[in-house]
């Protein structure tokens, strides 16, 4: 054990922790993969023209349930990497950072464009690294979230595809026939609920999303 390890009182940390926990919320929904799975969710109840089924409650808690799973291995790493150590004395509270965030920045590296950082990297006039795994948290965390937006909504414009060509339909339907007052939403969404849940839609969605989080 090192001589010149330092470990914060037990007074300290529970301040250091409580700080910690004020930012928790927005580090949840920022740096895992709860951005994609909301707005994928949130597109999806757009496209089938529910606009309060799922509530927001019920979305955000079956992402938050998706997360935990995809997330809870890296949280495990990092733990046994950083504070466990640190809480043992065995790392001071700099290389306990390092080592503790260095799984975290490698699952965020994995669904992180170059172009968003290099975009953060000119942003934060950061130096040149040699690989992305040399860049701070500070420079991959907005690339991330960059990255995770872009995604998400591309998915969101794949999945509105099926639902749109229904609406197109419909209207086509209901204005040959001189239907000029019903709206055609009210004809359509009985058939997208219907065709979403004849393919097993949720399965579908949710599967092939944690697929692409694995």
């Amino acid at each position: 054990m090192s001589g010149s390890t330092e470990v914060l009182g037990v007074p300290l940390q529970i301040v250091v922790l409580l700080t910690a926990l004020t930012a928790l919320p927005a580090v949840l929904i920022s740096l895992t993969p709860l951005l994609r799975l909301t707005v994928v969710l949130h597109f999806l109840r757009q496209a089938l023209g529910a606009q309060t089924t799922p509530s927001n409650q019920v979305l955000m808690g079956l992402a938050l349930f998706l997360t935990v799973i995809v997330i809870q291995p890296v949280v495990k790493e990092s733990y046994e990497a950083g504070w466990a150590p640190y809480e043992a004395g065995e790392l001071g509270g700099q290389a306990a950072w390092e080592e503790g965030t260095r799984p975290l920045k490698r699952f965020l590296l994995k669904f992180t464009r170059e172009t968003d950082l290099a975009l953060m990297v000119q942003v934060t006039k950061a130096p040149a690294p040699r690989s992305p795994a040399d860049l701070d948290l500070q420079v991959i965390a907005p690339a991330y979230i960059l990255s995770e937006l872009r995604t998400g909504f591309q998915i969101g414009a794949v999945l509105f595809l099926p639902f749109l060509i229904i609406d197109l339909v419909v209207a086509s339907v209901t204005l040959s026939i001189g239907m000029v007052q019903l709206p055609p939403i009210m004809i359509s969404a009985p058939f997208k609920i219907l065709l979403f849940v004849l393919v097993d839609g949720w399965n579908l969605v949710v599967g092939s999303l944690l697929k692409t989080l694995m």
